[in-house]
């Protein structure tokens, strides 16, 4: 099956609650939260565009936690999918889209995922994925464990954020609740009907402020990235700087949030700062980590 035909649609995963993330996810959903000053929800749909995947016909993005933020992001440029009460998961999520996909295999991805690959512009780069694919079997992006045993892994390799499934199994998703390793993956996995598609670039998945913090420098290439719309009067080294923030500190190696502010006495460094005081730590770990 080649990216782009008819009969591939593709589901974006936007309904967390990002937990992990909390203080940053308790004004913003996780999706939105921006990585290099582009909403992670952007990235996504960006990278699905890549793929010739636009349009409420081709590309659905479900919502839930803080979900009025998300439709009203989304616009016309996706079918919504508003899950009530409380997040239905990775598998509940796509089977509450199941009279939407109607038939067809899905390239499911999840908003939180951070990718670059020097080599290949969005779309492009997870490409292989689709490559061949029979539409019966599923297929993983994924990029080899530190620890190949490891549990959590597949076929040695750790999830980099994006699955495609066959409408066979998607049609018999029960409703409700319910993740995609224990719904799909591990049974496809234990059936032989589960590959792994090896992703050469860089992967974060975001879920923490860590995470997060190193997927903002990564995008940032080791300089700074600032929004023609912020005001630097201070220093920044290795920052990231949000439409109309104000840095008149010093700033290094942190994220300051669209609007947010840094006084002139303050000294941030491996930080993201949100709002006027809002400041969450952040450890950088080892480049390539992400989890399920």
């Amino acid at each position: 099956m080649n990216a782009g035909r008819a009969e591939l649609c593709a589901v974006v995963l936007a309904a967390g609650e990002g937990t992990r993330l909390r203080p940053l996810t308790e004004r913003l959903p996780k999706a939105l939260c921006p990585v290099g000053n582009v909403p992670l929800l952007d990235r996504a749909l960006d990278r699905l565009a890549g793929l010739g995947l636009v349009g409420p016909d081709r590309v659905a993005v479900n919502a839930c936690y803080l979900g009025a933020q998300v439709v009203d992001h989304v616009g016309r440029r996706a079918h919504l999918s508003v899950e009530p009460g409380d997040p239905l998961g990775t598998a509940g999520g796509v089977a509450n889209l199941r009279d939407w996909i109607a038939g067809r295999g899905v390239l499911v991805g999840n908003a939180d995922a951070y990718l670059a690959d020097p080599g290949r512009r969005p779309g492009p780069d997870i490409a292989a994925l689709l490559h061949g694919w029979d539409g019966d079997s599923v297929r993983l992006l994924g990029q080899p464990a530190p620890d190949p045993t490891a549990p959590g892994t597949f076929d040695g390799h750790v999830f980099t954020g994006f699955s495609l499934l066959p409408w066979r199994l998607v049609r018999e998703l029960p409703p409700g609740f319910g993740d995609l390793v224990r719904a799909v993956w591990r049974p496809a996995e234990a059936a032989g009907a589960l590959s792994v598609v090896p992703y050469p670039g860089t992967f974060y998945d975001t879920g923490t402020p860590a995470d997060y913090l190193a997927a903002n420098l990564h995008a940032a290439d080791g300089g700074n990235l600032v929004d023609p719309t912020a005001t630097v009067t201070g220093r920044c080294r290795t920052a990231v700087v949000g439409a109309g923030a104000v840095v008149r500190g010093d700033v290094e190696r942190a994220v300051v949030w669209p609007g947010a502010t840094v006084g002139p006495d303050e000294r941030l460094r491996d930080v993201v700062r949100a709002g006027t005081a809002l400041t969450v730590p952040g450890t950088p770990p080892s480049p390539g980590r992400g989890s399920i």
